[in-house]
């Protein structure tokens, strides 16, 4: 599975001979939507505007080969994609360059897309600050609310100034992390680059990319190889690589060219197992696994074990990863779990879980549609989920309150649950189950009455608004919405978006205790840029009896793939396929989604 979506903001670079063979939906995605920004900057015609954001759409979600179709002059098959447009495409796809694009992206300056990583900036606030203050990059903007000009503009005012300033803040803090879902790409071609070296033996990704933290620094590869300065020579010529930070002779350090710095290391086959543990981490982890090593007589390195008394204990012979944890009487303890959180007691005692895995997963819920603000067609997405190898698929389109998202009303979810059951008819061994993305108001009620949602297989209830609620009160609005018996699972617990929106204030332990008294499901949203529910929180919400749902939060078909993200983020939870619903069979899932209402009297 492949991360999702397009980047958001940043430029399109141009691209060499090789960048050709690599060259994914996603480029061809980011420089559409660039055009269409740019546009919009300018003021261009709407329907010119749209036209390439709609492009964007179809890349974005077809299963097509561009490549094949450029070559045949067929692009302009594909449903929102024009004669224009596929010339366009065309040109992108096959010289690595679009002179329309090059020459667009010269009329401003560089940064301006950067503005469009902002919380509250659109197209068209960007629009005017260009116009009226000639604003252009992300400190111009500071300035600017800082002394006032922002404030004063039309459409502004101090309240969105303020805002601004805090965005920008958030920002600045969140410098230089990069999202699980923004590496995976680059880690994983890197990877089967060095694993393709004629000179390399074993290699893998390290550090906390590979632990699946949320949010990486930088990336750390290594490798084993009897000549590392041919494997460097490869690494810094790699076509991801955009500059050269540091060249040694076993290892280098890297720009690519997202801006993520990349180190790579080379060691001998040997010190292959013990590299990789001690550059996998965590610190903390590290200084435990230094302490055990001790109590035989043995120091541990990023190379071996020594001995380093007379009487200690015979070093036994480690071929690789595992072997140095049976030599200091552990299980192997999985990357993910090596946090120092308890990991280590397991590891002894033989209680380590069996983590959950992305074959383990039967189906998946939470998946938006056309019919609100997905991509791609409720038939569309369930022949998506059936390539994927599930067996089921939870639709849910927000509800009316969504205005932004084009929400269903009571006739459009009704029509819908019409069309799944007609689709459902037409399936064998796969199902539909219909459902909604229901917004919890601000007091807590839910955005439909109880004898609407009483048709529906299931509900996710959801915060979408109102985000700035003191504790107690977003803590009390939220378990009212779960004391629903129709509410079958909470979404995005906490409202995040990774280096974009902090979580809104709520009394998490307060929220798993009220999921285990109601029988509520949470929901770990797979979404790269959510994963929300925190890993840190679900060995407590697993303890209290909390069952989880892995969603994937789906706004298009290659949302599907997101799933990834969600098993990374559930294995670091402690989690197992017994602690997840959707790794049940479909024979058994239904019983899940009913229970509550069961157990409720309904």
């Amino acid at each position: 599975m492949k991360p999702n979506g397009c980047p958001d903001g940043g430029t399109a670079a141009r691209l060499t001979p090789r960048d050709l063979q690599i060259m994914t939906n996603d480029t061809l995605c980011e420089t559409l939507e660039n055009i269409a920004r740019f546009l919009e900057i300018k003021g261009e015609n709407p329907f010119k505007i749209r036209a390439y954001v709609n492009g964007a759409r179809t890349i974005e979600t077809t299963t097509a080969d561009l490549k094949q179709l450029a070559a045949d002059g067929k692009l302009g098959e594909l449903d929102g994609i024009g004669t224009a447009l596929a010339e366009k495409l065309t040109t992108l796809i096959q010289t690595g360059s679009l002179p329309f694009y090059d020459k667009l992206r010269g009329e401003f300056p560089p940064d301006i897309l950067t503005l469009f990583d902002l919380q509250g900036l659109g197209a068209k606030k960007i629009k005017a600050l260009w116009d009226h203050l000639g604003i252009s990059s992300i400190s111009e903007l500071e300035q600017a609310c800082r002394d006032g000009r922002v404030a004063a503009l039309d459409g502004f005012g101090e309240k969105s100034a303020a805002k601004l300033l805090e965005s920008i803040a958030h920002q600045q803090q969140n410098a230089g992390k990069f999202l699980l879902g923004d590496v995976m790409a680059f880690a994983s071609e890197l990877l089967d680059d060095l694993r393709a070296h004629p000179d390399v033996s074993l290699a893998d990704v390290a550090g906390s990319f590979r632990r699946g933290k949320e949010t990486v620094h930088d990336l750390d590869m290594l490798a084993a190889s009897r000549f590392p300065d041919r494997v460097m020579e490869s690494f810094v010529a790699h076509p991801l690589v955009d500059s050269i930070i540091a060249k040694g002779a076993t290892k280098s350090s890297v720009r690519l060219k997202s801006g993520l710095q990349c180190d790579l290391r080379v060691v001998t086959s040997a010190e292959f197992p013990f590299a990789l543990n001690y550059f996998t981490g965590s610190k903390e982890h590290n200084v435990r696994m230094r302490s055990r090593a001790l109590e035989h007589g043995w120091s541990l390195n990023e190379y071996r074990f020594s001995a380093i008394e007379p009487d200690a204990d015979t070093i036994p012979e480690i071929y690789d990863e595992s072997g140095i944890y049976r030599a200091l009487g552990l299980e192997f303890i999985p990357p993910e779990l090596r946090e120092n959180l308890g990991e280590f007691d397991a590891a002894e005692n033989g209680t380590l879980p069996a983590l959950v895995e992305l074959p383990n997963l039967r189906g998946a819920f939470h998946a938006h549609t056309t019919a609100s603000d997905g991509r791609a067609s409720l038939a569309d997405m369930a022949a998506a989920a059936q390539d994927l190898g599930l067996t089921y698929l939870g639709i849910t389109d927000h509800s009316k309150s969504s205005v932004q998202a084009n929400g269903l009303d009571v006739k459009r979810l009704a029509d819908q649950r019409a069309e799944i059951d007609v689709l459902n008819a037409t399936f064998d061994g796969f199902r539909l189950f219909a459902g909604v993305e229901c917004d919890i108001l601000k007091d807590g009620s839910l955005d439909f009455p109880d004898d609407v949602l009483a048709t529906l297989d299931f509900v996710i209830a959801s915060v979408h608004s109102v985000f700035t609620l003191p504790e107690a009160e977003m803590t009390a609005r939220i378990i009212r919405a779960m004391r629903n018996p129709y509410v079958t699972m909470l979404g995005h617990v906490t409202g995040r978006l990774l280096a974009q929106r902090d979580a809104y204030q709520v009394d998490l332990p307060a929220i798993i205790d009220a999921a285990a008294e109601t029988h509520t499901i949470m929901e770990l949203n797979a979404s790269p840029h959510r994963l929300d529910l925190d890993w840190r929180w679900w060995p407590l919400a697993k303890s209290k009896g909390v069952r989880c749902a892995i969603n994937p939060d789906a706004h298009s078909i290659h949302g599907l793939h997101d799933l990834v993200f969600g098993i990374k983020s559930a294995r670091k939870g402690w989690l197992s396929k017994t602690d997840v619903i959707n790794c049940l069979p479909l024979s058994e899932i239904e019983s899940i989604l009913t229970a509550k209402r069961i157990h409720f009297g309904l």
